[in-house]
């Protein structure tokens, strides 16, 4: 392979050198400035004070220099333009090249380089395509380790599994967990004999599908059942539940434990919960060696339940992930850290300026071990198992620092004894900088556990084994009086030859065209109504194809930045498949079939509330022959939807969820239809209401999703992103029909 050629370039002189650099460092101060949530305007005011009279001294010496003056002063000006008004820097250097002349682009940029390579550097993955990033990185997985393996269903079934479990013959209890992708190793670097027996992996940072969860259970699931180990989020919750109630139904043995290990905030959570963080590998190494012994299923989730409640994490990032595709957020500024984060790109609990590693870790535990609440139930004298993990780009250098401090921590300021201690990139965040730690309590059984053998590549079996209560150095030797010759042994590793096997695939075969092939299709003639479904559904997925950017821009400053694009998938999906497939004359089947086309696209929590909405809604249509569904069959048909989503999700209105846009809509419709407003005005009037409800969530206190972790003073300048989205297309959809109608 020829490699790729290097860029020409003049190496330049010493003294334009010294002047770059004197600029990179004066703009390099400004790397601190503007800033989203919970870092404001103080933040940007101390930052410039801070900044001193060193960097304003590097800024005068540079303009003395004999570099263009007119360069020089356009770099200045943008770099008071940022510091006052924030103008991104990447806009400030297309247009001060247009001033100056584009000839000189290079030579801005390098003066304007620290943050404008700062953005650039900011989307850099060695990846193909976005969407296929998942796909190709559980290929390459089974690839580095042969006893692994994944279902012939990719893309939409993501299942890593023991290439050694066949169907239905297992004769231990299966251990499935799983959850969105972005947090390698987990869960699928934890697969193998005595931990995982598969992992469902979602889109980043989005839950596995239903379909592949059952799948899984399916696969591996033998006499003595299954035991699927869930983080409590809470489109793991609703997809891993609702597959078990279905393998159940199917005649599987199968039980559900809930992990639940986050420390950063104080109860109640609200119904949302603790969130499941690094601690949860605890519960599947000891759970998957219960297993392993020939333990039954209910004594397998009893020892796994007893691990979830004597475990607690917290961890601290320094920078924010970059989710593939998309741009890295910039609310995290220069100097400052996130305290109490989770593992999908969303804020804090709070944000402070970077301390030594020895004050990181000692609050940390104290928040961890804080007798209230009592999330570890430990007191001095008890045995504790620690693990330190980094979320993505923390160097294995500093990770070891601070497992040598927490250790010292735990023994000196707390009295506890430290029997085993991981330290690694376990449950990681993509490219995070920062760690968590987690502490167990433990006892003979427990760490019996922790050190029983296991295949699976992730774990960390070097720590196995019982560890000094001090560890000592070993003692320099003398010299010797007359040197000896020494020999310098080299350790020669044979080279194993290894035959790839080669997997081919049937040409265009998989899941989604069997899917087209058994659905009904689009009628060749459509009635009145099936032509106003149509203009309808088509609106509505119009506007969420059309917001997908400004929908993550938003939810990144309250969740993981992907509402946008799970609409998008969703949306996508129901505009191909309206083309062909959805029975539009008939309204109740056309409601089950876009469930269909959400079910097969969207992750996440959406995809599921939105599935569990269409399906009470087909259901109450359903009770009506299709020439007998009017405007009020529709609108009863909008509370069951409603009423259904609040039933299995959990929250009502006043939570700062969807429904918080969804209810309104429905209350209104009803209303309107009751007082005798004419339909298309009735629903006019439900998209009003849509969009109040939506903008009022900004008052509101998040008490669902993960949202739920979010300080107030962030919540309270955006609306819910859910909420946002689902407003939208009513508000499309009701005015495409009023359109159609031609009223006003």
């Amino acid at each position: 392979m020829t490699a790729p050629a290097e860029k020409e370039s003049g190496k330049p002189g010493r003294l334009e050198e010294e002047k770059g650099k004197l600029l990179h460092v004066s703009v390099a101060a400004s790397l601190s400035g503007p800033h989203q949530g919970a870092l404001g305007s103080r933040d940007r005011t101390q930052t410039r004070q801070d900044t001193g009279d060193d960097e304003r001294a590097h800024i005068h010496a540079a303009a003395a220099g004999d570099a263009d003056p007119a360069l020089v002063g356009w770099a200045l000006v943008a770099e008071v333009v940022w510091y006052v008004w924030g103008v991104h820097m990447i806009l400030i250097e297309q247009i001060t090249c247009r001033i100056v002349g584009e000839g000189s682009r290079e030579h801005i940029a390098r003066l304007l380089g620290a943050r404008i390579f700062s953005a650039m550097a900011s989307g850099k993955k060695l990846i193909n395509d976005p969407n296929e990033a998942v796909r190709e990185a559980i290929e390459g997985l089974v690839e580095t380790y042969p006893n692994l393996s994944y279902l012939d269903g990719l893309p939409e079934i993501k299942v890593v599994l023991r290439a050694d479990v066949k169907r239905g013959a297992y004769d231990k209890v299966a251990l499935i967990s799983g959850g969105g992708s972005g947090h390698e190793p987990a869960h699928s670097g934890f697969v193998g004999q005595g931990m995982l027996t598969a992992a469902v992996c979602g889109d980043i940072f989005a839950s596995p599908s239903v379909a592949a969860i059952l799948a899984a259970i399916r696969a591996v699931t033998g006499p003595p059942g299954c035991l699927l180990i869930v983080k409590n989020y809470t489109g793991d919750r609703l997809n891993f539940g609702l597959a078990a109630e279905q393998a159940k139904a199917e005649g599987y043995k199968v039980e559900v434990v809930i992990v639940g290990d986050d420390c950063a905030l104080p109860p109640p959570r609200g119904i949302a919960g603790r969130r499941g963080l690094a601690g949860t590998l605890f519960v599947h190494k000891v759970a998957g060696a219960a297993a392993q012994a020939g333990l039954s299923l209910s004594e397998v989730a009893a020892e796994a339940r007893r691990v979830s409640q004597m475990v607690g994490t917290m961890g601290v990032g320094l920078s924010v992930c970059t989710i593939p595709g998309q741009v890295t957020s910039d609310r995290l500024g220069a100097g400052k850290m996130e305290l109490g984060l989770g593992i999908h790109g969303e804020p804090g609990a709070a944000v402070a300026d970077i301390q030594p590693v020895d004050v990181v870790v000692s609050h940390l535990l104290k928040k961890i071990l804080s007798q209230e609440p009592q999330y570890v139930p430990v007191r001095r004298g008890s045995r504790v198992a620690l693990m330190v993990n980094g979320l993505g780009a923390t160097p294995v250098m500093e990770l070891a620092i601070v497992a040598g401090k927490a250790v010292a921590n735990l023994q000196l300021e707390h009295g506890l004894g430290v029997e085993r201690v991981y330290t690694g990139s376990f449950m990681t965040s993509l490219d995070m900088a920062g760690m968590s730690l987690s502490v167990l309590k433990v006892d003979d059984q427990i760490l019996s556990r922790l050190d029983a053998s296991t295949a699976a590549p992730a774990w960390p079996v070097g720590s196995s084994g019982p560890r000094p209560s001090t560890t000592l150095p070993v003692a320099i030797p003398p010299s010797l009086k007359k040197p000896q010759p020494v020999w310098c042994g080299l350790s020669v590793f044979p080279l194993i030859s290894a035959f790839v096997l080669v997997v081919i695939l049937e040409a265009e075969r998989g899941w989604k065209e069997q899917y087209k092939s058994e659905i009904l299709r689009i009628p060749s003639e459509l009635t009145s109504q099936g032509k106003v479904l149509e203009i309808a559904i088509r609106a509505g997925a119009e506007a969420l194809v059309e917001r997908r950017e400004a929908l993550n821009a938003i939810d990144a400053k309250v969740g993981d930045g992907d509402c946008g694009s799970t609409m998008y998938k969703g949306a996508s999906a129901i505009l191909e498949d309206l083309q062909d497939h959805y029975p539009l004359n008939d309204a109740a089947a056309t409601v089950q079939e876009i469930g269909s086309s959400i079910r097969r696209s969207m992750g996440g929590t959406s995809g599921v509330i939105y599935d569990i909405f269409c399906r009470a809604a087909y259901a109450r249509l359903n009770e009506s022959p299709p020439p007998a569904i009017d405007a009020k069959t529709w609108a009863a048909a909008f509370e069951a939807a409603n009423q259904a989503v609040s039933q299995y999700g959990g929250a009502t209105a006043g939570l700062r969820t969807l429904l918080d846009a969804l209810i309104p809509a429905s209350t209104a419709l009803r209303e309107a239809l009751d007082g005798g407003t004419e339909p298309v005005r009735a629903f006019l009037a439900a998209a009003e209401a849509a969009e109040k409800g939506a903008e009022a969530t900004k008052g509101m206190a998040a008490m669902a999703g993960r949202s739920n972790y979010i300080t107030s003073d962030v919540l309270s300048t955006v609306p819910d992103p859910g909420a946002l989205a689902a407003a939208a297309w009513i508000k499309a959809a009701a005015t495409a029909v009023s359109e159609h109608f031609q009223i006003a």
